[in-house]
């Protein structure tokens, strides 16, 4: 038996023993079946293409495929270079070829029910607190709505834990496995826009209506699948990234576009704060560095529960109106899991 299915396998036993256990331990947390049959079914493979490889592109999808699956472009600012020259663990420089692609990176769920893991099979990690739970509440003088959800970010390196790809230089944050790594709960400036204010005080530059009247240039470009990176403050036709907290409007329930306009500020607080890397040019080939702005260019998405999306990734600020229709409904279908796929620059071995 190969290496990847014996991981796989393992990663399947692991979860199912896992699930038998915490499986509708609350019946406000649903299960997104992400360690079943649904790990291969409901993700995007043929979202790995097209792969830039020694500054030429290969793509094996069939017209057909093309047509259904989108351009899926690579980003504008990837690298062309055929051969690259990185330092070995003695740094010891070696020369190696380019290789850029699209992989899962990171698993983001979405929860008004506070410490609710859909992907950990609808366990709760704790036990909530009230002031957390989230959802969607009318404004005092307005008809508009909030909404505010918490989120969970895991490391999701499925072609690494399938060893499908072998290059550590492909790997920017060096994980390997499935992984925890934030919680929103735990963080004050997630619950309250006053504290997330004086941690990001460039706010009150973007956070307004000129910045964001601008940010119509990006929803047409980002729609077309290619985001402005130096609009940082815009996640396209989905609102203004600032300020970084979970609360947003206008709403009518919580709809795929306001869930997917707070992970792209979960992940632009995690540029911010340095915990997030720029996988994405020249200076990238030897290995991620830090960025405090997030390059949008460098990252899809496409949703996993409640509804999969196997044909089509979708760029930051991509409408929801070319890809979002049917992706929620009331009760459980309010919890959102997002596969955040991210382009990265590499540089292989001889």
């Amino acid at each position: 038996m190969s290496k990847a299915r014996v991981a796989l396998l393992t990663v399947w036993l692991c979860a199912g023993l896992c699930s038998s256990q915490t499986h509708a331990a609350d019946a406000l947390c649903p299960d997104a079946e992400l360690w079943s049959g649904k790990l291969i079914t409901d993700i995007c493979w043929g979202c790995l293409f097209p792969i830039r490889l020694a500054g030429g592109v290969l793509d094996f999808r069939s017209p057909q495929s093309k047509d259904s699956i989108g351009d899926d472009l690579i980003p504008t600012a990837a690298t062309s270079k055929v051969f690259c020259v990185c330092d070995d663990k003695d740094l010891i420089p070696k020369v190696g070829m380019t290789m850029g692609y699209w992989g899962p990176a990171r698993v983001v769920e979405l929860v008004p029910n506070p410490w609710c893991a859909p992907t950990l099979g609808g366990t709760k990690i704790n036990s909530s607190t009230v002031r957390l739970w989230g959802g969607s509440s009318p404004v005092n003088y307005d008809t508009d709505e909030t909404v505010f959800v918490n989120y969970h970010y895991y490391a999701f390196p499925i072609y690494v834990m399938l060893d499908l790809f072998w290059e550590d230089r492909c790997f920017a944050d060096g994980y390997k496995d499935f992984d925890l790594m934030y919680i929103s709960e735990l963080d004050p400036t997630w619950n309250n826009d006053e504290l997330a204010f004086f941690t990001n005080p460039e706010v009150v530059l973007f956070a307004n209506p000129v910045a964001l009247a601008a940010c119509a240039a990006d929803a047409i470009s980002a729609s077309a699948g290619k985001p402005i990176d130096e609009m940082f403050w815009c996640a396209g036709a989905w609102g203004g990234i600032y300020p970084l907290s979970g609360h947003t409007h206008p709403g009518e329930g919580i709809a795929p576009r306001q869930t997917s306009l707070l992970l792209t500020r979960a992940t632009a607080a995690l540029h911010r704060r340095g915990l997030a890397h720029k996988t994405v040019g020249d200076a990238q080939v030897c290995g991620g560095t830090i960025s405090p702005f997030i390059p949008k260019s460098q990252y899809a998405t496409t949703m996993f529960y409640p509804v999969a999306d196997t044909d089509a990734k979708h760029a930051i600020g991509e409408s929801d109106l070319l890809w979002g229709a049917g992706h929620s409904y009331p009760g459980a279908g309010e919890n959102h899991v997002y596969i955040l796929w991210r382009f990265t620059d590499c540089c292989i071995g001889f």
